[in-house]
C-alpha cells in the first residue's frame, strides 16, 4: 500500500534527516548522513524520476546530504552552491545570486507579512510516499534464502519506478496564477529521492520492506521558458488510492513473472475489502510478524464502535481511512535506538520464526508457494471481460460513494484486475479501457462538477421494473458497505450474463430460419446519444425483419402442406384405378436364406 505525508521547510525536512534517511533510527549530532546510514545498516538514498535531467542529476545517483537539504529543505537547485558562487564571481550581489538558485517562488514569500493569509499558509516542499508490499511478501523476503530476497527487492524497485512514472506522466500538474487556476502537465517529470528501510520502527523490530519516496514539489512549466513552479498537491493526493492499486498490480505481476507464484485474496476484516497475498504462505506467519497490525486493529475496533454510536451507521470508505490513520497515530511506538545490519536482522527473524512454528514451516516456504501457485492456475482462468469488469467497477463505486470521479473508477478497475488476474500480466491500457467503458455506457453526470453517478437505465435498458434491484442491496444497513457493494455487483453481473445467454440462445441456427445480417462495425465512433438512437433503430429494424421472416415462413409452410396434400390425393386415386393382378402359383423352389426377391419380380425372373 501507499501512505503519504507532507514534507515542509524547517522541522519538516530535519525530521527526515534525523530519522527517515537513516532507517527510522537515531542519528547522533555531528554524524554525517552516510556514516549514520552505514551504522544503521540501510542503503543510501538514490535519485529517481523523469525530471532529474532538468537539475543535472541522473537516475541511480546517491542522494547527498547537501542536495537533499537544498532541494527538499529550501526549494533550491541541488547544485545551488556552485551556481551561487559563479554568480558572485560574475558581479551579482548576494541576494540576486541566491535568487538565481531558487526553483520557483521562494519559501520566504509565504512568510512575508504582506502575503494574504500568511499565517495560515504552510509551504510544501515535498511529499513522502511510502510504498509497502503485502505482508506475505515481507515474510518471503525475510525468511527465504538470499536469492529470493534479491528478486523480491528487484520486484519492489520495478513496481515503485513504474508507479512514479505514471504519477509524473498522467497525474502531476503544474499550477500558476492566483489560486492555481492555470494548470498543465509537468514538462519533464517528477524529481524523487527514494530511501529504503528493512524493518518497522518498533522496539521489537519486525520485517517490513518499504521505500520512502520523497517527491519534490518543484517542477518546470511546459511554457518553453524554463521557469519553475509547484506541482499541484491536491491532484497527487486525489490519485493516491489509484497509485496504490497500480503499485500493487505491478508488484504482483513482477513476483509472478520472476518466481512463478500466484496470489489469492485474504479477508482481514469480515465485510471489508480483501487484501491480496502470496498463495501458499502460512497465514500464522502473518500474525507472527504483525504485532503492530494487531495493535492498530484493536484501536480501530474501538474507534469504529464510537463512530457507529455517534452517527448510527458504519463508516464509509473515506471515514474508515481517517479512523485507520487515527488508530495508527494512537498506537505509534517510540523509535528504536539499537541498530543492526540486514544480515543480523534476517538471522534473528529466522530464529524467531523457527522457534515459533518449526523449521519445516520456514524451510518449505518457497516449495509450498510454487505448489499453491499450480493449484491456483489450475482453478482460476485469468481472463478479463471488459463489459463485466465495467459493470463490476461501476456497481462497487456507486454503492461505496454514490457520486464519484474518474480516479475512483480507475482505482476500482485496478483492484478488479488484481482479483481476476492473480498476478498474470495485464494488457497495457486495460484499466483505462474499463474506465472509458464505464463513463461512456453506464454513468450520467450529476451536479455542475466533474462528478458522475451510475446510470441505472443504461444497466437495465428494457426492463424498468428491475431498475430497483439495487435499492434493497444498497440500503441494507445490517451489512457492511463493501458487502453491499459486492452483492450489487454480483446482481448486475448476473443480469449481463443472463442477457448474453438469451442472445446466444436466440442466435442459434434452427430449421426454416433466415439469418439476418448485422450492421457493419466499421466507421467512426458514435457518441452516446447516437449509439442509443442507433440501438433503438436497430431493435425496431430487427423486429420488422423478424416479422417479415415469420410471415414468409408461414406462407412457405402452407404452400408445402397444400402440395403434400395434392400429391397424397393423386396417389390414392391412382391406386384405386389400378387393380392388382391375381397372384401366381407358388414356385417349386425357395430362395436361399438372406436372399429376397426384387420388388415387382418373381424369383424365377418373370414379371408379377
Amino acid at each position: 500500500m501507499i501512505s503519504q505525508s507532507k514534507v515542509g521547510p524547517g522541522d519538516g525536512w530535519r525530521y527526515y534527516f534525523r530519522g527517515v534517511m537513516v532507517g527510522d533510527g537515531h542519528r547522533p549530532a555531528g554524524t554525517s548522513l552516510r556514516a549514520a546510514q552505514d551504522e544503521a545498516g540501510v542503503p543510501p538514498g538514490i535519485w529517481r524520476g523523469q525530471g532529474l535531467a532538468a537539475v543535472g542529476l541522473t537516475a541511480g545517483d546517491v542522494v547527498s546530504e547537501r542536495q537533499a537539504e537544498l532541494l527538499l529543505g529550501e526549494g533550491r537547485h541541488p547544485d545551488a552552491d556552485r551556481i551561487e558562487s559563479e554568480r558572485l564571481q560574475a558581479g551579482d550581489d548576494p541576494a540576486k545570486a541566491r535568487r538565481a538558485t531558487v526553483l520557483g517562488r521562494p519559501i520566504e514569500y509565504n512568510r512575508s507579512a504582506k502575503t494574504e493569509k500568511a499565517r495560515k499558509r504552510t509551504p510544501w516542499l515535498g511529499m513522502d510516499l511510502t510504498f509497502r508490499p503485502p505482508p506475505t511478501a515481507h515474510i518471503a523476503w525475510a525468511l527465504m534464502d538470499e536469492q529470493h530476497r534479491l528478486v523480491l527487492e528487484s520486484c519492489q524497485d520495478t513496481a515503485v519506478d513504474k508507479t512514479l512514472k505514471w504519477l509524473g506522466e498522467s497525474v502531476a500538474q503544474i499550477r500558476w496564477k492566483a489560486g492555481g487556476k492555470q494548470r498543465a502537465p509537468v514538462k519533464d517529470g517528477l524529481i524523487v529521492a527514494v530511501f529504503r528501510h528493512y524493518e518497522s520502527r518498533a522496539a521489537e523490530s519486525k520485517p517490513l520492506l518499504h521505500d520512502h519516496a520523497v517527491v519534490s514539489i518543484r517542477a518546470r512549466r511546459p511554457d518553453g521558458s524554463g521557469t519553475w513552479g509547484n506541482v499541484s498537491a491536491d491532484s497527487l493526493l486525489a490519485h493516491i488510492v489509484a497509485a496504490d492499486t497500480l503499485y500493487l498490480l505491478y508488484f504482483m505481476e513482477e513476483v509472478s513473472a520472476r518466481l512463478g507464484w500466484a496470489w489469492e485474496p485474504r479477508e482481514v476484516t469480515p465485510g471489508r475489502r480483501p487484501v491480496m497475498e502470496i498463495a501458499g504462505i502460512d497465514q500464522r506467519l502473518i500474525g507472527w510478524q504483525s504485532t503492530r497490525r494487531q495493535q492498530i486493529e484493536e484501536a480501530l475496533f474501538v474507534l469504529t464502535a464510537e463512530y457507529v454510536e455517534e452517527h448510527g451507521h458504519e463508516p464509509g470508505e473515506r471515514a474508515a481511512y481517517g479512523l485507520a490513520c487515527r488508530a495508527a497515530d494512537r498506537t505509534r511506538p517510540l523509535k528504536r535506538k539499537e541498530t543492526r545490519s540486514l544480515s543480523e536482522l534476517r538471522q534473528r527473524w529466522r530464529k524467531s520464526a523457527v522457534d515459533a512454528f518449526g523449521a519445516d514451516v520456514v524451510d518449505r516456504l518457497a516449495e509450498r508457494a510454487r505448489a499453491a501457485a499450480a493449484a491456483v492456475w489450475a482453478r482460476v482462468r485469468p481472463v478479463v471481460d471488459v463489459v463485466l469488469a465495467a459493470v463490476d467497477t461501476v456497481a462497487v463505486v456507486y454503492v461505496m460513494r454514490g457520486a464519484f470521479k474518474r480516479h475512483h473508477l480507475l482505482a476500482e478497475a485496478r483492484r478488479y484486475l488484481s482479483y481476476v488476474l492473480r498476478g498474470r500480466p495485464h494488457e497495457p491500457g486495460l484499466d483505462e479501457r474499463i474506465v472509458r467503458t464505464v463513463l461512456d455506457d453506464f454513468t450520467r453526470p450529476v451536479g455542475r462538477g466533474l462528478a458522475v453517478t451510475a446510470d441505472l437505465r443504461a444497466l437495465y435498458p428494457r426492463d424498468t421494473d428491475d431498475q430497483a434491484v439495487l435499492r434493497p442491496l444498497t440500503r441494507n444497513r445490517m451489512l457492511p458497505l463493501y458487502a453491499r457493494a459486492r452483492r450489487a455487483a454480483g446482481a448486475l453481473s448476473a443480469r449481463v450474463q443472463a442477457v448474453r445467454r438469451s442472445e446466444r440462445l436466440g442466435s442459434r441456427a434452427r430449421p426454416h430460419t433466415v439469418a439476418v445480417p448485422g450492421a457493419s462495425r466499421s466507421g467512426p465512433r458514435l457518441t452516446r446519444t447516437d449509439r442509443k438512437a442507433g440501438r433503438d433503430q436497430q431493435q425496431e429494424t430487427d423486429v420488422v425483419a423478424l416479422e417479415q421472416t415469420r410471415s414468409t415462413i408461414e406462407a412457405v409452410a402452407l404452400i408445402a402442406v397444400s402440395l403434400q396434400d395434392g400429391v397424397r390425393e393423386r396417389d390414392v386415386a391412382h391406386r384405386l384405378r389400378q387393380q392388382p393382378a391375381p397372384a401366381p402359383p407358388a414356385p417349386s423352389h425357395t430362395p436361399p436364406p438372406g436372399v429376397h426377391p426384387a420388388p415387382g419380380r418373381t424369383p424365377s425372373g418373370g414379371l408379377a
